[in-house]
């Protein structure tokens, strides 16, 4: 059964999501939607001149999920044999992927349709749909996994999802194309969410929902990751080809590190250590030690990778997400590329 506070919210932030499109001038890598054509007729989307893409690995690491914007299927791949285990249809423009703390279930959300689709893990079966307006794009979750945060790059705000109650809590506002980055720091406290429309990132406090605060001087900011000590965010500046190290008390940034050419991926290894930047531009992933801010290794042989970049929880292996969904999987001692799972073809 819905409940009216829900249905109300997302009524307002699909709203909010067709009214923003009005009006708003063209800029690099949000261009209108993709006009139907001969060949991709039945695939309209939403705000398809945005690409991104998605890799998340199952708590058991028994399972990756995959998706490219580009594509409207999503692919399961069965880590254990390395095989594909299914293809998920019914996707437009899939943007985010992440499982549930427990494993059971993993969230795709897709900004042309409007949801966040909840999946059964065991039976790759959609168990639930979270309606949250045209123009949904990163998500989040709490530790407990009871909450939901869902980026609407088209209305610029940030919804709460009580997932128990299956209610909206909050949904804030004044954000400016909030896209795929946002995290929760490691004590939930607080949310940072990425926004590429001024480059900066927004800081929510997670208990009054309310926006506290701002950290400035991005250039084409892309992922977002946050210290295990919640001091330290590192983020991907696309325009400038570098990852900038920002200082959460200070709210500024405080280095920057030369990377590859056009980097959107910034994710830190488990252990902290490392950071590992996915350079769309020039095929490559570049190593970084947190420790000294320096780049250590730059590991080449990729096809486009962006943000997608997950790890064992040992650190041994990397896997970095491909555009044609295909998986690389990187040794992490020798930062070499030693296998690739292989995508089925892209569906017309």
């Amino acid at each position: 059964m819905k409940h009216p506070t829900f249905a109300a919210t997302l009524c307002l932030a699909a709203l909010a999501a067709a009214c923003s499109t009005v009006g708003r001038a063209a800029e690099p890598d949000a261009g209108p939607a993709t006009p139907a054509t001969p060949a991709t007729a039945t695939r309209w989307t939403f705000d398809g001149g945005i690409h991104n893409n998605s890799l998340a690995v199952s708590p058991d690491e028994r399972t990756a999920v995959v998706s490219y914007s580009e594509r409207s299927d999503v692919i399961v791949y069965d880590l254990t044999t390395g095989q594909v285990r299914a293809v998920l249809n019914g996707f437009v423009t899939p943007r985010n992927i992440v499982f549930a703390p427990a494993g059971d279930r993993f969230y795709v959300s897709d900004s042309s349709i409007g949801t966040v689709a909840v999946i059964d893990t065991a039976t790759l079966k959609t168990v639930g749909s979270v309606p949250a307006g045209a123009g949904a794009f990163g998500t989040t979750l709490s530790q407990d996994g009871r909450t939901l945060y869902v980026n609407n790059q088209a209305a610029s705000t940030v919804t709460r999802y009580d997932l128990a109650m299956q209610q909206a809590r909050a949904v804030v506002t004044g954000f400016a194309q909030p896209r795929q980055g946002v995290r929760l720091s490691p004590d939930g406290k607080a949310l940072y969410v990425t926004n590429f429309l001024g480059d900066k990132i927004t800081i929510v406090d997670t208990t009054t929902n309310k926006i506290t605060g701002e950290i400035l001087g991005f250039n084409k900011l892309r992922a977002i990751s946050v210290t295990a000590d919640g001091k330290t965010i590192f983020a991907a500046n696309s325009g400038s080809n570098t990852i900038a190290v920002v200082d959460v008390d200070q709210r500024a940034i405080t280095a920057t590190v030369a990377v590859g050419k056009d980097p959107y991926g910034a994710a830190l290894s488990p252990d902290g250590q490392f950071l590992y930047a996915g350079n769309l531009g020039d095929n490559t992933v570049s190593v970084i030690a947190v420790a000294t801010q320096k780049v250590v290794a730059t590991i080449p042989g990729f096809k486009e990778p962006r943000q997608a970049i997950a790890f064992t929880r040992d650190g041994t292996l990397a896997y970095v997400l491909n555009e044609d969904l295909s998986v690389a999987k990187v040794d992490r001692a020798s930062n070499r590329i030693v296998g690739t799972l292989t995508a089925p073809m892209r569906p017309n």
